[in-house]
């Protein structure tokens, strides 16, 4: 406090009798001028009571301590109940902050005794109802503060709960839910899971991860373990943007999108199919970014995923298996060949027309064209990988 600042022990002594008064005319103003403060519930109320009258009794003790700093602002906000923070915005509070500081300049002046003193309370009120407003501001960071670093602990055991899949005991989607339910997911929300490289060199990447879903319609959890980034990204009920630009986020090289999972609880089988496809991207060096985990079929079966050789299987030898043998032995021929279709007509004694007809069939069965050298690879893989496992196209 400035040195010419001096108000009389006599005016001191009406200020303290007139905080009582002064705090409940605070509250008569908030509650004119604001109408969302008589919503309020009566024990909030009763809070912002509290810290009005606080507010009033350290304002009278900083006037008495004369050439001392402002240090008792904050004390207000400490007393204040737990909750009340999270009720009121640091918006509201800061209206609520300059209520007050008017009814201050209203009505304390005319308590002064003299017209130096009135100046000195003018001017004590206008550095006084600053100081409080930094100290709620402070208040609301560090809540901020603590607030995102318990998400961020929260979104951790989230993502690691889900890479890890369900425990022994049947327990653990229970708690998965629960926390991600806290965290503002859609527990019921279908979900993918992204897996890559983090971006060592940039701090800010969850932040652009989540930008980037949201425009996009998506929402997204975030987990770096180690350096590797893992990202779950919901999948919305109506149509939504591709899920390409999330890759911004990644670090260099391969980004592996895991299959839609129907909910959270069941995320893990899209985190472990995204996985695998990671360790298994080195062996398609041009493959494209991101990939999804099915493409990479191939590269995962020779890594020695078997949930790869199921898959490979199920959807490459079983549908020609099932639809009679002469197209899994034109499917051999043709690929072993070389893919030369005469060739192959001649090994199996038709007319290569009917080699074509097969091979279209083929594709038709599959979704996969023998002629097409990445398919042709895929096939070629399924049929190795359901030899080596006596698969169901060795019925004998």
């Amino acid at each position: 406090m400035l040195p010419d600042m001096t108000v009389s022990a006599a005016t001191l002594r009406r200020l303290e009798l007139a905080s009582g008064d002064l705090a409940a005319a605070c509250l008569v103003a908030m509650d004119e001028h604001q109408p969302w403060f008589r919503r309020l519930a009566a024990d909030q109320r009763a809070g912002v009571l509290l810290v009005t009258q606080t507010g009033v009794a350290n304002f009278v003790a900083w006037l008495g301590e004369r050439g001392e700093t402002i240090r008792l602002t904050a004390e207000a906000f400490r007393i204040a109940p737990r909750d009340l923070a999270r009720r009121l915005s640091l918006r509201q509070t800061v209206d609520l902050v300059r209520i007050a500081t008017d009814v201050f300049e209203r009505h304390l002046p005319p308590l002064a005794a003299d017209e130096s003193e009135r100046h000195a309370l003018v001017e004590g009120i206008l550095r006084f109802g600053r100081e409080i407003a930094f100290a709620a501001a402070t208040v609301y960071a560090g809540a901020a503060e603590t607030r995102g670093a318990w998400d961020a602990r929260q979104e951790a055991l989230v993502v690691d709960a889900v890479v890890r899949g369900p425990g022994l005991d049947g327990g653990s989607d229970d708690a998965l839910v629960s926390r991600a339910s806290a965290l503002g997911w859609d527990p019921a929300a279908a979900v993918r899971v992204v897996v890559g490289s983090g971006a060592a060199a940039s701090p800010e990447e969850p932040g652009a991860l989540r930008r980037e879903a949201a425009r996009s319609g998506r929402s997204v959890l975030v987990g770096v373990q180690g350096n590797r980034l893992i990202v779950l990204v919901s999948e919305p009920r109506e149509g939504a943007g591709p899920i390409g630009g999330l890759v911004h986020g990644f670090g260099p090289g391969p980004v592996v999108v895991g299959p839609v999972a129907p909910n959270l609880a069941t995320a893990h089988a899209s985190a472990r199919e995204a996985l695998a496809g990671l360790r298994a991207a080195p062996g398609w060096p041009d493959a494209p970014r991101p990939v999804d985990a099915d493409d990479l079929l191939p590269e995962r079966a020779l890594s020695g995923d078997p949930a790869a050789h199921r898959r490979l299987v199920e959807s490459c030898v079983a549908p020609l298996d099932a639809a009679g043998g002469e197209l899994l032995r034109t499917l051999a021929g043709y690929l072993e060949g070389g893919g030369a279709l005469e060739a192959c007509a001649r090994a199996l004694f038709v007319h290569p027309n009917t080699v074509r007809y097969r091979l279209r069939r083929v594709s038709d069965l599959t979704g996969r064209n023998p002629t097409d050298p990445r398919d042709a690879l895929v096939l070629r893989t399924a049929l190795v990988v359901d030899r080596l496992d006596v698969g169901p196209s060795h019925k004998e």
